[in-house]
């Protein structure tokens, strides 16, 4: 099955971009709009409690915005809490509020763990509502939670509404399995308070690659609102190289934020000491929410593994991911655009629990050709996961399977936000 490019689907102003243009990690420049804003702010909300994709994703779209449109700047809430080790473009900033952790029973807890939990969530609401009035944004844009993390953001969602402010909810394109996501949503009465606040739904993803809402009971308000915007290209700078700099061909191995990423690893270095014909090289990239012992174990069995090199983090990725052979990985959203956007064979063996949203989405990319899957259980098995790994780097990467993929996401977000900004009578904001 191809996927429809998204200039083919009715997604207005669309210009097509080439999934890679034939150099290695290279690509066709898909942003030239290049007009100036003055005193246009957007200010971005990503909630953070496990992982690193909320933060990833709204770092891109806003350097892809600022370095668009002259004069524009944007602000990221984020409960990261390594949010200040990536580097930002000039004209974008973040505020860093309080972090809260979601366990792996799915509950919540401070991160600080002498402060209350409901004590967190207060200062976390009080910052987000006085950042929303000082920074008076012409755009709010929320990553993936509509209400945010326990209702954090209704309040500002309706002060903002008041005052005027475009009101955005960014989905990935895939979210959980119908039948979770309907329970969550329909609790907390979700689809009924994205029709009264929201008045855009981008969906980061093309339409035929997956329906985030699929086997939802959606109102036909808010299913006008869903824009697919087509996943998020990325790229790597030469001027912003990554912290580590591997040298010769070597296989990436990834868990993202690597809070749940330990098996990954186990599995990998396992295969490794199962057959002494795996001789690739692999870079293993561990996450920095790995708990320390878990860390420390695989750091040191991977010392006694010749071909085996392992680094705790880099906030650069994008540049492991562009200069890797193939890529083994657990196939969140930010990974699998960059394994799309360089173009890299890929291995993925998801995370099937407590969310399905890794399972579905190397489901369906498995089933378009883009790249092989191994289920945990069959991962787990080291003969059968070094087979996989000898034969990774000759497999076809994902544009021969696809050639007409287009990555469009950025491209479609700038000219949306483009054309709301040009639609408002822009004036210096004033401070509340």
């Amino acid at each position: 099955m191809r996927l429809t490019p998204i200039s083919e689907i009715g997604i207005t102003n669309a210009e097509e971009a080439p999934l890679h243009d034939g150099e290695p990690g290279g690509f066709q420049e898909v942003l030239s709009l290049s007009r100036s804003f003055e005193h246009a702010r957007i200010l971005m909300y990503s909630h953070d409690t496990f992982g690193l994709g909320h933060l990833r994703r709204c770092r891109t779209i806003a350097h892809a915005l600022v370095e668009e449109y002259r004069g524009l700047n944007v602000l990221i809430i984020s409960g990261a809490t390594i949010a200040g080790a990536f580097d930002y473009r000039a004209r974008v900033d973040f505020v860093k509020i309080p972090s809260v952790i979601k366990l792996r029973n799915g509950e919540y807890t401070s991160l600080e763990r002498h402060i209350d939990l409901e004590d967190t969530l207060t200062m976390r609401r009080s910052i987000i509502r006085h950042t929303a009035e000082t920074f008076n944004p012409d755009i709010f844009i929320i990553d993936k939670e509509p209400m945010g993390l326990s209702g954090e953001v209704e309040e500002t969602l309706a002060y903002l509404k008041g005052r005027g402010t475009r009101l955005i909810l960014g989905l990935r394109e895939v979210m959980d399995s119908p039948h979770l996501l309907d329970a969550e949503w329909k609790r907390k009465d979700v689809m009924h308070k994205i029709a009264k606040f929201y008045d855009d739904i981008w969906v980061y993803g093309p339409p035929d690659f997956y329906d985030p809402l699929v086997g939802l009971d959606v109102p036909q308000g808010v299913r006008d609102k869903l824009n697919f915007v087509g996943f998020l290209q990325r790229n790597a700078l030469q001027m912003d190289r990554a912290q580590y700099q591997p040298s010769g061909d070597y296989i990436l191995v990834t868990t993202g934020g690597g809070g749940d990423g330990a098996e990954l690893v186990e599995d990998v270095l396992r295969a490794y000491r199962h057959d002494a014909g795996l001789t690739h090289r692999a870079l293993i990239v561990l996450g920095p929410y790995m708990p320390q012992g878990e860390r420390t174990k695989l750091t040191q069995e991977a010392a006694k593994i010749p071909y085996v090199e392992v680094i705790e983090f880099d906030s650069r990725m994008e540049d492991l991911v562009a200069g890797a052979k193939a890529v083994v990985a657990m196939g969140g959203y930010n990974t699998y655009c960059e394994i799309l956007s360089f173009d890299k064979p890929a291995l993925i063996v998801p995370r099937v629990q407590p969310r399905e949203e890794q399972l579905i989405r190397a489901t369906r990319a498995a089933e378009l050709g883009l790249i092989d899957m191994l289920l945990p259980e069959e991962s787990a098995d080291p003969a059968r996961l070094a087979a996989a790994l000898k034969t990774l780097p000759q497999r076809r990467p994902p544009s021969s399977g696809n050639p007409e993929l287009r990555l469009e996401g950025l491209r479609n977000i700038a000219r949306i936000v483009g054309d709301e900004l040009s639609a408002r009578e822009l004036t210096p904001p004033s401070v509340a």
